[in-house]
């Protein structure tokens, strides 16, 4: 059992990303000590559910104290009373956006600032690469979707320069928490059976649907998500690293009518077409995957439960000879968990 001295709290850990956290932690061979502290009523402290798990805590300064870093992964409410709870006395890895526009926030992508993918043994990182600010402040976690591209964009331009890109993301109903699952869910059923359709997240309907807006009374704008994702992948761009900074794509975000997992359809214009096998051989690292053609594209649904991004479907635009077609695949909640148990680890 970890020392009580060095345990993580998670702030919503009956949240979909709060759960991600908590199966990573328990899949690591590095033993955490993972509080679990729930923003709804909880049993008393100590007693264990059915399968033996431990119940979640209430959320107060008490179930805090003594943490050597807190995740944040509950509703807007419960995570700013937990940094109202903190007071900045202890870290705090913020994985809503709750606290970006607070000056003291620092947007952190492991995936990307290493260059690998997150590792439990990161005693090969460089001391350049953790600033001495990092046992200490407000980490938050960027869009799980700027990262992706972010560490395709990086590993491309490495190899071959990128004169410009545009690219569709293509989010899922996850995106929005269970409650857009469930929507998505429960619209799809209204839809078969002829009933009115829930639209309480996309105030739309979103089941075998594509979006370009959510109706006018949805509480999240798709537009508020993709400006998140375009600011976000514009400082993890801008992050030192081996050769000539890779320039902004051009960016439209979609709302797909699937449950999860981010797709993304890449159209790369080169300084000069380095051909499919260069393109292919450069872009393999420990963080990407790459399927040739003699391999079915990657699907948001094969790609569930996996690191990394997984990159399928090359192929030169027949009207280009400088551009390349890609499409890229994402797991969003092991993505996002997976870079701020890095961020964790980086604190203990």
């Amino acid at each position: 059992m970890a020392d009580p001295a060095t345990h993580l709290a998670l702030v919503g850990s009956e949240t979909l990303i709060g759960r991600e956290i908590r199966d990573l932690a328990s899949a690591s061979s590095q033993d955490f000590d993972l509080r679990l502290i729930d923003t709804g009523d909880t049993r008393p402290s100590g007693e264990d559910d059915d399968d033996g798990a431990p119940v979640p805590e209430q959320l107060n300064a008490k179930n805090l104290s003594g943490a050597r870093a807190v995740f944040l992964a509950g509703s807007p409410a419960a995570n700013r009373k937990a940094i109202h709870l903190v007071d900045g006395a202890i870290p705090l890895i913020d994985l809503s956006f709750i606290a970006e526009e607070l000056p003291e926030a620092r947007l952190r992508a492991p995936f990307v600032e290493s260059g690998n993918s997150p590792a439990e043994d990161q005693e090969d990182r460089g001391d350049e690469e953790v600033g001495a600010d990092d046992s200490a402040g407000l980490h938050v976690i960027a869009h799980p979707a700027a990262i992706a591209l972010a560490v395709f964009l990086r590993r491309l331009q490495m190899h071959d320069p990128i004169r410009r890109s545009v690219i569709q993301i293509f989010a899922p109903a996850s995106e929005q928490g269970a409650s857009g699952v469930e929507e998505l869910q429960q619209q799809t059923i209204s839809l078969l059976s002829f009933k009115n359709l829930p639209r309480a997240v996309f105030d739309t309907q979103a089941s075998f649907n594509l979006l370009a807006r959510y109706g006018d009374h949805a509480p999240t704008p798709l537009e508020e998500t993709e400006l998140r994702i375009e600011r976000h992948l514009a400082t993890l761009l801008a992050l030192p690293g081996d050769g000539e900074r890779a320039l902004m794509p051009s960016l439209r975000l979609l709302q797909a009518p699937v449950f999860h997992g981010y797709s993304f359809s890449a159209w790369v214009e080169f300084e000069s077409n380095p051909g499919l096998e260069a393109i292919e051989n450069g872009l393999v690292a420990a963080q990407i995957e790459v399927r040739g053609a003699e391999f079915e594209p990657p699907t948001n649904v094969g790609h569930a439960g996996q690191t990394g991004i997984a990159i399928g479907a090359i192929a030169e635009d027949r009207n280009h000879p400088d551009a390349v077609w890609f499409w890229l695949v994402a797991d969003n909640l092991r993505m996002a968990a997976e870079n701020a148990l890095a961020v964790a680890r980086e604190l203990l």
